[in-house]
């Protein structure tokens, strides 16, 4: 039987050529996805099926029509938003997959926190209230204490994620995060999470990366990712993951089982988990489970034997009913650096890659930043410069060589063009 693997994707998913390649590797057919522009006839000359997110409806019919002439045989979601389509699209074929529910709810911050304290997992005290009326919202009469943080419902990568101390730290939060989700390219995402913020106690610890995958509700773990940068505020920026983790064994085994018991707790049986927590004082305290695989170009870390075989690769196996319990991921460390982004501004160039790629452990300087694009750093923004890779010796040299790499790279970003009243 030829093999035919759907994959929902955002027009910018970094992931989807990955999958591509895995997919030509396999001798597997790929059909995709996505919310470009309706108005264009196929200008990626990819055939992609053209869908919206936002309208599950018309969405799920297209592909479903599709796939009366092309029969599909696994899916995959890339990124938040195509989850739930994703567990619709699978419901609706037989295939394996989460629930609408489940998907859902994994992609809501809200109902994540709500079902894993239902679940009896540890927790923050946390809050849901709604944009307009957080302005209004006394700390003190609603019992927020400090540290606490404030964040969108939906957004991810840390985008909108604020730390606040004290009531006007708290106001000043809340004003930035109203202001985030009301601007035009947010609302255009339309999760239907655009009008409420949750506000939820600091966690304390240090904070790590899981990347696995479900199979009939049973979670393999891939890698735990250290994130030696302290992630403690007033915003959230990710820089760098290594693995393997420094973690001693028996604490990533509880790792682990945290992360097996939020899974049920969110009904996720099937598919990529990437999942994030925060080890401390209370203990393990699982932020989120994503029924997705790492964003962006992350994924390059990770390399599997036998075969030498990336987590692409080892999805879209999974996602067409294989048994991938025979890969396991290689012995050596290796870390990415997502680059910062150190002002707001129009990215001009970048000077350095050479001597950046000159490092010894480093494999990779990928820039992603467009000449005379606006950049915009954390919590504002929504993106990074580039990806710097390494592998190879001990996870302490990795990060050094991504950190000497970093160092070696220098950007020319010049005032943002403002246009008055916009």
């Amino acid at each position: 039987m030829h093999a035919r693997l759907l994959i929902l994707s955002t027009t910018t998913g970094y992931q989807v050529r990955s999958f591509d390649e895995a997919a030509e590797r396999a001798g597997v057919e790929v059909v995709f996805a996505t919310d470009r522009c309706h108005a264009l006839d196929d200008p990626w000359q990819d055939r992609a099926i053209a869908v919206r997110f936002h309208e599950e409806e018309a969405s799920l019919a297209a592909i479903l029509e599709h796939a009366k002439v092309q029969p599909l045989h696994g899916v995959i979601a890339v990124g938040d938003r195509p989850v739930v389509l994703a567990a619709r699209v699978a419901a609706a074929l037989g295939l394996p997959g989460n629930s609408v529910e489940s998907a859902a709810a994994s992609a809501n911050k809200f109902e994540t926190r709500t079902r894993l304290r239902a679940a009896g997992l540890r927790a923050p005290w946390f809050m849901r209230v709604s944009c307009s009326g957080a302005r209004g919202v006394n700390p003190a009469a609603a019992r927020i204490s400090f540290p606490c943080v404030v964040k969108p419902l939906g957004l991810s990568g840390s985008r909108g994620v604020i730390r606040a101390d004290s009531e006007s730290e708290f106001a000043a939060a809340v004003d930035r995060v109203a202001r985030l989700l009301a601007r035009p390219d947010v609302r255009a995402i339309r999760s239907g999470l655009e009008e409420d913020i949750l506000v939820e106690g600091f966690i304390e610890g240090r904070e790590f990366a899981i990347e696995g995958v479900l199979t009939r509700g049973r979670l393999r773990v891939f890698a735990i990712f250290d994130k030696p940068d302290p992630l403690d505020g007033p915003f959230f920026e990710e820089t760098i993951y290594v693995t393997p983790s420094a973690l001693p064994p028996e604490v990533q085994r509880d790792i682990a089982s945290e992360v097996q018991r939020a899974a049920a707790a969110l009904g996720l049986v099937h598919g990529p988990v990437h999942a994030e927590c925060r080890v401390g004082p209370a203990g393990i305290v699982i932020l989120e489970v994503a029924a997705r695989p790492i964003g962006g170009l992350c994924s390059r870390v990770l390399r599997f034997a036998p075969e030498a075989a990336t987590l692409e690769d080892v999805l879209l196996r999974q996602a067409l009913g294989e048994d991938v319990s025979r890969y396991t991921r290689e012995p050596h460390a290796s870390g990415v650096m997502m680059i910062p982004i150190p002002k707001r501004g129009m990215f001009r160039r970048v000077d350095g890659e050479a001597a950046a790629r000159d490092v010894a452990l480093v494999e990779d300087v990928r820039m992603t930043a467009k000449p005379d694009q606006l950049m915009e750093p954390l919590p504002d923004g929504g993106s990074y410069l580039g990806f710097i890779f390494a592998r190879g010796g001990e996870p302490s040299a990795v990060v050094a060589a991504l950190r000497d790499a970093h160092r070696r790279l220098h950007f020319t970003i010049d005032p943002p063009i403002d246009v008055a009243g916009a």
